[in-house]
């Protein structure tokens, strides 16, 4: 199947998480928008465990952070602009595929080492087919694997992702849309019993001081409260390319 093949190409041999146990509880978490402050992006770094770090092309610390976050063995994936985002690497609805490839192949290279690639904004970008199901051939292609933040219900990211076996994930919580202490743990919580529930979770946070406050302070409980953090390649192992019940129907992605 080309999705185990894709699969075999991510992890370069490595050991693929096997299916979960009963009672397990797995959870990845990804750090958006970094790249654009040295100060933050060193303290997302120090996040304990396999957090994935997602850079902005159109920052100025990228390439160098980059490297960094790649030699720290963490997950590297390329943060991509899309509409409404806006600079010289942002997608629009609209935009001869031609000029889309050419600011895919610029942003990549402003983010080497990255391993897939999910959306920076994108709630109408994500929602054009066209472009979506060419960008997934184009990963596939590339053997790059997709998070599709879910910034729009009517993304159609995922599932043209899931229509040609590309390795892919779905957003199930953002941590921190309200930026509180309070509110931030309230989000994690409700991504804890996520991962309870279903058996999995994927987190999206930023690199905003009051979110990685309260992940300093809280990740390193997670394994007490039953929760195994694992890096986005193993989650996408272990969902085996499946959407979870709030983003589809058996398995299969319906907002397409």
């Amino acid at each position: 199947m080309r999705y185990l093949l894709l699969l075999l190409c991510l992890f370069g041999g490595a050991v693929i998480a096997a299916p979960a146990q009963q009672g397990k509880a797995y959870m990845s978490l990804i750090i958006d928008d970094l790249g654009q402050s040295s100060a933050r992006d060193s303290r997302t770094l120090a996040l304990p465990g396999p957090v994935t770090m997602a850079i902005m092309p159109d920052t100025p610390h990228a390439t160098e952070f980059a490297r960094q976050a790649h030699k720290a063995g963490k997950t590297v994936i390329l943060h991509m602009p899309m509409d409404p985002a806006t600079g010289p690497y942002a997608w629009h609805p609209g935009t001869p595929l031609p000029e889309l490839a050419q600011r895919l192949d610029a942003a990549l290279t402003k983010v080497p080492y990255a391993a897939g690639i999910n959306n920076h904004m994108g709630s109408r970008m994500t929602s054009q087919a066209e472009a979506m199901a060419w960008l997934m051939g184009e990963l596939q292609r590339r053997h790059l694997f997709f998070v599709d933040s879910r910034t729009s219900a009517a993304t159609v990211a995922a599932a043209s992702a899931q229509s040609i076996d590309l390795a892919q994930v779905s957003r199930d919580v953002f941590l921190d849309d309200v930026r509180t202490p309070e509110a931030i743990v309230r989000q994690l919580q409700l991504g804890i019993e996520l991962a309870r529930k279903q058996g999995s979770a994927v987190l999206i946070g930023h690199p905003y001081p009051q979110t990685l406050e309260v992940l300093e302070r809280e990740m390193p409980r997670l394994k007490s409260q039953g929760i195994e953090l694992i890096n986005i390649q193993q989650m996408i192992s272990e969902r085996s390319n499946q959407a979870m019940p709030a983003h589809g129907r058996q398995g299969r992605y319906t907002n397409r």
